[in-house]
């Protein structure tokens, strides 16, 4: 039986993603867990963000803005962008985070950060608490360590980092199954099943 609660925030787990936004000395990185996909073609994402947040001027500014992916060895500096405000500190230097530049937009990625999407806002809107900026994913950056001799990326290597209730997980458990796993047939499964554990178990 389950319990009812009045609504609310409660999609868990959500990702923990460190924004880079604005540009020169401007630059700065704002922790977000209200983001995802939600167009495939063109690519779209979006932010949400608190209009008294200090990234948000620089967002409306711009237009434009980074979502780096976080891991485990991040998570520190990841929870230090969310808690800190850009207005009073310089979270580059105070992170050791090191500004790289971008394909297309202005604003600078986060080296550190296994994949990097730029975004170009096409979109505000103001929902309450948080305004939402929707943007195109113009250009994608990724770590060299983490795609194969066929071209195939696997982020998992990467030991990415969700946020739950409050609280930061790592993700190195064993797959519980790959896309699709529910209706392959035997010999499908059995050849995938074989492809997983030569991959995590060796």
């Amino acid at each position: 039986m389950k319990k009812n609660f009045k609504a609310g925030t409660m999609l868990n787990p959500v990702p923990a993603v460190m924004v880079s936004l604005g540009e020169g000395e401007k630059a700065n990185i704002i922790t977000i867990a209200w983001t995802g996909i939600i167009n495939s073609d063109p690519p779209m994402t979006y932010i949400s963000v608190r209009p008294e947040r200090h990234s948000y001027g620089l967002l409306k500014e711009s237009g434009e803005f980074v979502i780096n992916l976080t891991t485990e060895d991040l998570a520190k500096a990841t929870d230090f962008c969310g808690v800190k405000s850009g207005r009073d500190i310089d979270k580059w230097q105070a992170t050791g985070l090191t500004k790289e530049g971008c394909q297309i937009v202005k604003c600078p990625q986060i080296k550190e950060s296994p994949l990097s999407l730029e975004c170009k806002v096409v979109e505000c809107k103001a929902l309450g608490s948080h305004d939402m900026f929707i943007a195109e994913i113009v250009a994608v950056n990724v770590d060299e360590n983490l795609i194969d001799e066929e071209g195939k990326i696997w982020l998992d290597k990467a030991h990415p980092l969700a946020y739950l209730h409050g609280e930061y997980f790592g993700l190195k458990k064993y797959p519980i199954g790959k896309f699709g796993f529910s209706v392959m047939k035997a010999k499908t499964k059995k050849r995938v099943n074989k492809e997983t554990n030569n991959r995590y178990r060796g």
